[in-house]
């Protein structure tokens, strides 16, 4: 016994022998590093306390909310909003309320591993530094890189950041928010010469127009959107026009709706600069004495209205329509994301946009501005602190001499790094040849998240090594790891994250340190000791990683450079605990933050004006028979479902991974409502449920990015993306692969809930958690010979245990169920079709002691039992059937009426915009994806 818990089992993970250079062969006895680190798992207060509260951060989106999280004296964790903090007053959408659901222990990794067999920190350590040194002697510093994460602290990014690039020498550390905002980076600099986030969240709420672009801003930044509802009730006046391929939850919010063709935006924000132009809308003196480069970007610009149609698939009314609005009204501002970012032209995206708000000089002023909000809760952090390939920390450029001096005689390095490191995607492709042959992940799960994803997993299953740290032992990542590191995770972290308004808040710690794990800077810091940089790395707090960090941020600075938080540069012990969220810059001396940049005109290029950029619209895509597959975010998942998979109640709105497909598609197709079909193409395929909707595009389909091996049996959607990148940016252009849909045959559907893990070996299947188990759907080609045998398997159930059963072989009906002295053990329902069963009631058998055999076989509730259909309000566990009935009966004609009745859509709000749907549309056959919800 070793912190209070029994050494596993050795298991390999790997066929691939590592040799270890003599240590770990046999685990060994750990030993912590630094002493005092290793703690227990989860321990109660003292009898007779009370309970405690830690303001802290989530670690979802790039929205940054507040969050207070409640310790009582039993141990029981619980979370909500902060109302003190300025980015969400309280407010927290699905994922952040459920937070308390994620923080158990269950599949940690909490010693460190090497070849599956556990290690001792300095067994692991000296490995990983070994091997780095020993890689770097013989092939050079850029054959070893570092692949970290949006997860990560600032503190952890700037440690991982400071080792690679100032002491191995080598900017070989790229980030997964490469795949989410890199483009707004790039855009950013090539416009304003600096990664400037103009404006702030108090902008959304004082615009009169809100042009959201590419940014389905209802699922996935929720509080960001329930602002602008209210500032939309608040002024009616107020207008939001959304840009998207797909009519999503967000376009139900909005006034109108521009459903364009997919990359369709440089042609649509060029249009607009021309139309400004055309009808005197420019702001003459503002563009002659504060921008550069107009008239280039006016000549590359489309000038007639039916280019414009041409290229965005929108009619000539419509474009007058919104061109004349964004004219006409002055406070506009322009929120893009996602669909604009992750794009081969995602970059002059970016510029098109910017380029508009320039031309009329709505920008560093209340109330207007292009707007980019980041997809992971410390993207903004990662490119303050370098964790880039083609940056240096605090906002200086690597390709910049003089940067790279101040950096290095900062850091007192021995190298810096000269050129940009290799990007996301050319990275794999480098360990995929050999190029690389040491890489360390952090906090990220690429065989699921990155482009042409099959690839990537064969990269490092041939890589020489390869270290991964994580929160979890078992991902579809960490299984191709030659030494794994345990990592504290969000509960246990301690340090800073920056949002999408440049505003930095404390991540602090409520839960005791489980097994053996350690925080990233503190790992990366004991490598880079090990590699011979002591000095450098020799922090014993958080606290003085931000400390250093701020002081670099201030070095000749004095304005000349937009990051800068050296008010921090001596901050205490106490004062960085009790740090308040504050937006950068915030230099020494200063009384408080900036909110808006830009405001008197002046930016960071060498003529300190802002640079028009000529923008030309891509080729029209030739005709072809493949679907273009749209890939993204669900309302109640993150990334790849490792932390929110783990909460039941986040699963009750959308428990299986699915395929939104045009009614007209289908049917040509032979396709209905809850099949099954395949998505393919020459990379790889998935098989996942229809979901028939008018919703999406004809020729397109949408398949959500969450799925994983540990979910499902074959939703990695990512396998299916090419690894095209914008030629600026290095994003991958997420959104665009081309696949073909067909519907897969299956002979046989099946449904069951389990107690422990469902066994499911079946082409098709998906899990989910439920409260005290699992549910899961699964399906075959080919019925199994025995129904009694395949019931057993699913279930768990030895042949001892007794089976209620039904059969009804005419029909093609079979139904098991296992209840031993009054509990449920586990149902399993299969037919020839989908399993008409109640799957919101049947998800609560397991915590029902009166059950009845004929429902439990039926799938159905007896007597009064309420079946609520689909959990469209996670929150309150409020379905589609109890809110359709109030409706229908005329007992809510409102929203606000619905969440009086039923409390739907009254605590985050995430789910007001299906209710309205409901309310304004029940009846309808449009049900835009609710079909899903419903298996």
């Amino acid at each position: 016994m070793v912190g209070g818990f029994d050494s596993p089992s050795p298991v390999s993970l790997r066929e691939t022998v590592l040799s270890p250079g003599g240590r770990g062969e046999s685990g060994g006895s750990p030993s912590p590093l630094p002493p005092g680190e290793r703690t227990v798992l989860r321990s109660k207060t003292g009898e007779g306390e009370s309970a405690t509260e830690t303001r802290t951060t989530c670690p979802y989106c790039g929205v940054g909310c507040g969050v207070i999280a409640t310790r009582e004296p039993d141990g029981e964790i619980s979370v909500r909003g902060d109302p003190e903090h300025p980015a969400n007053f309280g407010r927290l959408c699905s994922k952040g309320s459920a937070l308390a659901d994620t923080i158990d222990l269950e599949g940690r990794l909490l010693h460190p591993q090497i070849n599956g067999e556990r290690a001792s920190w300095d067994e692991a350590l000296d490995l990983v530094a070994e091997r780095f040194i020993d890689t770097i002697a013989e092939h050079g510093p850029d054959s070893v890189a570092f692949y970290v994460s949006g997860q990560l602290l600032t503190e952890d990014y700037y440690a991982a950041n400071k080792l690679m690039k100032g002491f191995i020498g080598s900017a070989n550390i790229d980030t997964n928010s490469r795949l989410c905002m890199a483009s707004s980076v790039a855009g950013h600099r090539r416009a304003f010469g600096s990664d400037t986030v103009p404006g702030n969240y108090e902008d959304l709420e004082e615009a009169d127009l809100i042009v959201l672009v590419g940014s389905n801003l209802a699922w996935c930044h929720p509080v960001l959107f329930q602002r602008i509802m209210a500032a939309k009730d608040a002024c009616p006046e107020m207008r939001i026009v959304t840009v998207d391929p797909r009519r999503t939850v967000t376009t139900d919010g909005a006034d109108m709706h521009l459903n364009i063709s997919p990359d369709g935006d440089v042609a649509l924000f060029s249009g607009l600069l021309a139309w400004l132009k055309k009808y005197g809308k420019i702001d003459e003196a503002y563009v002659a004495e504060h921008t550069s480069g107009f008239d280039a970007a006016l000549a590359a610009s489309l000038a007639s209205l039916s280019e414009v149609a041409s290229a965005t698939g929108l009619s000539e009314t419509e474009l007058e329509t919104f061109y004349t609005l964004f004219a006409d009204t002055e406070k506009t501002v322009t929120v893009y994301s996602q669909g604009v970012n992750q794009s081969a032209c995602g970059t002059d995206k970016v510029n098109a946009i910017i380029n508009c708000h320039l031309a009329t000089g709505r920008i560093g002023r209340r109330g207007m501005g292009p707007f980019s909000v980041t997809g992971q809760p410390n993207a903004m952090g990662g490119r303050e602190v370098g964790g880039m390939a083609n940056m240096l920390a605090a906002h200086m450029e690597i390709e910049n001499r003089a940067h790279r001096a101040l950096v290095q005689f900062f850091w007192d390095s021995p190298r810096i790094a000269q050129v940009p490191g290799l990007k996301a995607v050319d990275m794999f492709k480098a360990v995929a040849s050999g190029r690389i042959k040491a890489l360390w992940i952090m906090g990220t799960n690429p065989v699921v998240s990155m482009p042409n994803a099959n690839a990537v997993e064969q990269a490092l299953f041939t890589c020489p090594f390869v270290v991964i740290s994580d929160v979890l032992e078992e991902t579809d990542t960490t299984c191709l790891a030659h030494v794994k590191l345990p990592a504290r995770a969000w509960g246990e972290k301690d340090g800073t994250v920056t949002n999408s308004e440049r505003r930095i808040s404390r991540q602090r710690p409520f839960l005791d340190m489980p097994g053996e794990a350690l925080p990233d800077w503190k790992i990366i810091a004991e490598v880079g000791r090990r590699m011979g940089f002591e000095r450098s790395f020799d922090w014993k707090t958080p606290k003085d990683v931000f400390a250093e960090f701020a002081a670099l941020s201030g070095v000749e600075n004095k304005g000349s450079r937009d990051f800068d938080i050296s008010a921090f540069d001596d901050v205490t012990p106490n004062g960085y605990e009790k740090l308040a969220p504050f937006q950068w810059p915030l230099a020494k001396g200063a009384a408080a933050g900036r909110t808006r940049f830009f405001t008197e005109g002046r930016f960071y290029t060498p003529d300190k004006k802002a640079r028009f950029i000529a923008v030309t619209p891509p080729s029209a895509k030739p005709a072809t028979a493949a679907f273009m597959v749209n890939t993204g975010r669900v309302r109640d998942h993150w990334h790849t479902m490792t932390r929110t998979g783990k909460s039941p109640r986040l699963s009750q709105h959308i428990a299986e991974p699915f395929c939104e497909i045009h009614p007209e598609d289908a049917m040509r197709l032979g396709i209905r409502t809850a099949d099954l079909v395949r998505v393919e193409n020459e990379r790889g395929s998935v098989i996942v449920r229809a979901s028939v909707t008018a919703r999406q595009q004809l020729g397109h389909v949408f398949v959500p990015m969450h799925w994983n091996d540990s979910y499902a049996a074959d939703a990695r959607i990512g396998k299916l993306v090419s690894d095209a990148v914008d030629p600026v940016s290095g994003q991958p252009a997420l959104k665009m692969a081309l696949a073909h849909v067909r519907r897969f045959k299956a002979a046989w559907h099946g449904f069951a809930v389990t107690r422990e893990r469902p066994k499911l070996d079946f082409d098709y299947w998906a899990a989910a958690r439920v409260n005290g188990g699992w549910r899961a759907e699964f399906a075959s080609a080919d019925p199994p010979a025995k129904w009694e045998s395949s019931a057993r398997a699913v279930l768990g159930i030895g042949a001892e245990e007794e089976l209620i059963s039904y059969q009804d072989r005419r029909r093609g009906d079979w139904r098991f169920a296992s209840v031993r002295d009054g509990i449920l053990l586990g149902v399993f329902y299969a037919s020839r079709e989908p399993v008409a069963v109640a799957r919101s009631w049947a998800s609560t058998l397991l915590g029902n002691d009166a059950l009845s055999a004929a429902a439990l076989l039926a799938g159905r509730p007896g007597g009064a039992v309420e079946d609520k259909g689909a959990i469209i309000c996670s929150c309150f566990s409020v379905g589609v059937r109890q809110i359709e009935a109030a409706v229908a009966n005329g007992a809510c004609l409102s929203v606000d009426a619905v969440g009086a009745l039923l409390k739907a859509g009254t605590n985050c709000g995430s789910c007001r915009g299906e209710i309205r749907r409901i309310v304004e549309k029940f009846g309808t056959s449009d049900d835009s994806g609710a079909n899903v919800a419903q298996l």
